[in-house]
Parts: C-alpha cells; sequence; structure tokens
C-alpha cells in the first residue's frame, strides 16, 4: 500500500511539473480563481496603482519594431524599467524639481513595455481623414476645453479671458474617461468598492466616482451627457466588463466624438495582487478601426485614496487671470 501511495504521489508531482511547464512556455494557461464576495461575484474590492507604470510608453517604442508584447523578455523588461527609473531621476524637470506629488520613484516595478495591444503593431490606427483637424496629443482630454480651443488653458499658455478658456483639468472637473485611470504624476490611487447589484470605482484624481449598474438596465437616453459617461456592467466568468457612452463632447478620450464613442473595459483579477485593466476604444467617427491597450492595477492598501481638494487650492487659476488683466493694462 506505502509503495503504491509513494508511485501515485510521484505520478501527480511529475503531472504538476508538466502543466507547470506547459504554462510557462504558453502551451496551456492557467485561470486564477479570485475570492467572492458573499453575494457570489468575484471580489475585485480594495484600493490600487498603476504609478508603476508611469514612464511606460502608450504605444510600442521604435526600438521594439517587429515585435509583440509578448516577445519581450523578462530580462529586457527589467532593464528597460531600470532605465525608466534613471531617466525620471536624473532629469531636470523630473522628482527634484516636484518631489512633494510626483509618482516617479518606484519605476522599476513596472511590468510594461508599452500599452496598446490591439492592433498588434501596438500603435493606435490612423485617424480618419475628416478627424485629423481636430486631432489632439495624448492627454489633451485633460488639457481641452472645446472645439474652438482644442488645447487651452495654463498648458498651452492662454488665452486667458476668463474661466471657460482653462481646461478640465485647470477647472479641476474631471480627467475623463478613460483618461481618469491612465498614470499620470499624481493621484494614481483607485478604489473598487462592490455591493449585490453595482460596482464603484472611486478616482483620488479628480476626485470622481462612477456607479456601474450590473442590472443590465439599458443606457439613459442620447439627450443626457455625462463627463464620464453612462456605464453598464456585467460578468463574464470573472471578467467584469463595462460598456460606456453617453459622452460629453468636451471630455472625450483624445477629442473623440461623443455621438459615436463607446469604450469597453474589462476588469480581471489576476493574482491576489493584481487587476488586468483592458479597454477597447471605439469611434468610427474618429479611427480606422477599433483599439485596445491595457494597464495593470496593482493592489496598495498602504496609499489609500486622499482628499483631492483642488478647488479649494486651486489659487493658480484665478492668479493667471489677475496677471493677464494686470498684462492688459
Amino acid at each position: 500500500m506505502l509503495r503504491r501511495f509513494a508511485v501515485l504521489l510521484l505520478g501527480l508531482c511529475a503531472l504538476a511539473t508538466t502543466a507547470g511547464a506547459q504554462t510557462a512556455k504558453g502551451a496551456t494557461s492557467h485561470r486564477y480563481a479570485p475570492p467572492r464576495t458573499p453575494w457570489g461575484d468575484p471580489d475585485l474590492q480594495g484600493t490600487y496603482t498603476n504609478k508603476y507604470e508611469l514612464n511606460t510608453p502608450f504605444e510600442r517604442p521604435k526600438e521594439f519594431d517587429g515585435r509583440r508584447m509578448e516577445d519581450v523578455t523578462a530580462a529586457e523588461l527589467a532593464v528597460i524599467v531600470r532605465r525608466r527609473q534613471a531617466q525620471a531621476v536624473e532629469r531636470p524637470d523630473g522628482p527634484a524639481a516636484f518631489m512633494p506629488f510626483r509618482d516617479v520613484f518606484e519605476l522599476a516595478r513596472g511590468s510594461r513595455a508599452w500599452f496598446v495591444v490591439d492592433p498588434p503593431d501596438g500603435k493606435i490606427p490612423p485617424l480618419r481623414r475628416d478627424a485629423e483637424d481636430r486631432a489632439t496629443p495624448a492627454d489633451a482630454s485633460i488639457f481641452a476645453v472645446n472645439e474652438r480651443w482644442p488645447l487651452s488653458g495654463s498648458i498651452a499658455g492662454g488665452p486667458f479671458g476668463g474661466p471657460e478658456d482653462f481646461s478640465l483639468y485647470d477647472r479641476c472637473i474631471t480627467r475623463g474617461l478613460p483618461g481618469a485611470m491612465v498614470p499620470h504624476v499624481q493621484g494614481n490611487s483607485y478604489e473598487i468598492v462592490q455591493a449585490p447589484g453595482f460596482v464603484a470605482i472611486r478616482y483620488e484624481l479628480m476626485h470622481e466616482t462612477r456607479i456601474i449598474p450590473l442590472d443590465r438596465t439599458p443606457h439613459v437616453g442620447a439627450a443626457i451627457r455625462l463627463d464620464m459617461g453612462d456605464a453598464r456592467g456585467h460578468w463574464e466568468r470573472d471578467t467584469l466588463v463595462v460598456e460606456t457612452r453617453n459622452f460629453r463632447e468636451r471630455s472625450t478620450y483624445r477629442n473623440a466624438r461623443a455621438a459615436t464613442l463607446g469604450l469597453v473595459e474589462r476588469f480581471t483579477r489576476t493574482a491576489p495582487d493584481r487587476i488586468e485593466w483592458a479597454v477597447t476604444v471605439d469611434d468610427p467617427a474618429t479611427w480606422t478601426r477599433a483599439w485596445t491597450f491595457t494597464v495593470p492595477l496593482t493592489a496598495n492598501n498602504q496609499e489609500r485614496i486622499l482628499e483631492f481638494a483642488c478647488h479649494e487650492g486651486n489659487y493658480a487659476l484665478p492668479h493667471m487671470l489677475e496677471a493677464e488683466r494686470a498684462g492688459e493694462r
């Protein structure tokens, strides 16, 4: 009996070793089983950060031309993130100048070579020809004011005629979606809270909270427009899928069209301390095809969300207006 048990044990160990090797080679995949809430949903709750990816390029860098993200080895990635850390610390305009609030000291924990995963070349698809005249830089959704001033406010040096000339970021209104969870120089903490039939996501910057119903009720009517859009969620196995539309023109991502922009987010807990956040951006009035980027969210309950009292401390805005009036006089 003891001999049979030993043989069985060796066989199970060999099977486990083979399965592990296959997983490492990508032949098979191991699906992490997340914990469950008391009502049975996958439990995503906690405080997360993506500050470790602050200097990660959004699109595939030229040095990786012809390669896919999965082709980048762990050794290569380790060299890359160490280089990003050194560059961030050594920059003249880096942490030495902005130490009180810049999240740049832990880039060596980064885990991505770049963010865009579809198309496979790691590049955002071309703009439609009729959308080229409203193209704006990568983070313009947090700097844009309106179509009259696509890029304005303190970032673009004016004009400073009145508060309306400042960006939504300057005015402490919103970073929009998905910009609210793209790594930034500060405020990279996010809290996920769940209740039966709902998921809520709190963003430290700009002190916004999204309430996502899970009951598959229809989206609100087209006449209702929101800076963070109108979200509806559902579960696909262990993945939370959130579909958002009904954006406001002033805060659409990368200056897309509010009437045609749709976002599909997927939140998948892949480890006890990790959520994979994937976003598919689809606007046929702006890009030639839909595209997807992914950003990892790392559990960090030691850095819980703090109050971002932006309006209360936003003395720069009236000061810039005062300086402009003084200049006019």
